[in-house]
C-alpha cells in the first residue's frame, strides 16, 4: 500500500525529504498569498522566488558570509549576516519577495522617498523618458539597495510579507523575514525585476532554527552539532580500543563474572 514516512532524520534520507516537499509546498502557498495581498492602485506589488534544496541553500547562505566582510569593523553587522547565514543553512527552503512596483512612483506627491521635488524626484534620479524608468538600468550597483525608490510602492511589500507570515502561521511552519536573506538572494538574482528583496526562510522541523540564538551562533548551531558528536566519538574509540571479541570490560564473560562474585 502506498504510504508516505515523514521524520527528519537522518538529515536528506527519504523521510526526510518528504517533510521538505511539504515545506516547500507551504512555500507556494506563502508565495501565492503573498501576490494576492493589498496593493495601491490594484496592480501587482510583488513578486516572488522559492529556492530550496541543500546546494542552493549553501550558496545563499555562502553569499550572505560575503556580505558580512563589507564591514569589517563592524560586529553587529558581521554577527546578523554570519548567524543567519547559518539559520539558513538549517532551514528547508526560503520564500524572496520582491518589492516589484518600487521603482515607479505612485505619482501622489506624497513625499515619502524625502525628495525635495515630490515624485519627480525619483524620476530625475533614475533618468526617465516621457514619464518611463528603464528598470534595467543599475544607479548603484554596489549599493545594498539601488536607490532612490517610491516608498509609496515600497510600502506595499509589507503587506506582502504580513501576508505570507499569516500564512506560514495557519500551516504550522517556522518561518521569519530577514533584510540580510533578501539583500544575498538579490545579489545572487533572485527576484530580477524587483530593487528590494526580503527573504523568508522556511522551516518545519521539531525545534526552530530562527529562535534561542547561542553567542557565536555561526560556529554552535545544529547542523554543526552531528559533526562536533562525530569527532569526539572518533577519538573515544581510537584512546579505548579494545579486542571485543575477547574482552569487554562492561559485558565481562561468565568466568568473570564469577570470580567477582567470589
Amino acid at each position: 500500500m502506498p504510504e508516505i514516512y515523514i521524520e527528519e532524520w537522518p538529515p536528506h534520507a527519504p523521510n526526510d525529504l518528504a517533510r521538505q516537499e511539504t515545506v516547500v509546498q507551504v512555500a507556494r502557498i506563502m508565495a501565492n498569498a503573498a501576490i494576492t495581498a493589498p496593493s495601491q492602485g490594484g496592480v501587482q506589488m510583488a513578486e516572488c522566488h522559492i529556492v530550496y534544496g541543500a546546494a542552493e541553500l549553501d550558496r545563499v547562505a555562502k553569499k550572505m558570509e560575503e556580505l558580512a566582510k563589507l564591514k569589517p569593523d563592524n560586529n553587529r553587522w558581521k554577527r546578523m549576516f554570519k548567524y543567519e547565514a547559518a539559520m539558513v543553512r538549517d532551514s528547508d527552503a526560503i520564500l524572496f519577495i520582491g518589492a516589484l512596483a518600487a521603482l515607479q512612483p505612485f505619482d501622489t506627491g506624497c513625499g515619502y522617498c524625502c525628495g525635495s521635488e515630490g515624485c519627480q524626484f525619483v524620476y530625475k534620479s533614475r533618468g526617465a523618458e516621457l514619464g518611463v524608468i528603464d528598470t534595467t538600468e543599475t544607479l548603484h550597483p554596489d549599493w545594498l539597495v539601488d536607490g532612490p525608490l517610491c516608498s509609496m510602492n515600497a510600502y506595499g511589500m509589507g503587506w506582502a510579507v504580513g501576508s505570507a507570515m499569516v500564512m506560514a502561521n495557519r500551516l504550522f511552519v517556522d518561518a521569519k523575514p530577514f533584510m540580510s536573506v533578501g539583500v544575498a538572494g538579490q545579489k545572487l538574482g533572485y527576484c530580477p525585476k524587483s530593487p528590494l528583496v526580503v527573504g523568508i526562510p522556511v522551516a518545519g522541523k521539531g525545534k526552530s532554527p530562527y529562535v534561542d540564538i547561542l553567542p557565536d551562533y555561526h560556529l554552535h548551531n545544529l547542523s554543526r552539532v552531528v559533526d562536533s558528536l562525530r569527532s569526539k566519538y572518533v577519538i573515544s574509540r581510537m584512546v579505548n580500543w579494545l579486542p571485543y571479541r575477547l574482552w569487554d570490560p562492561l559485558n565481562p564473560d561468565d568466568g568473570e563474572e564469577k570470580k567477582k562474585g567470589g
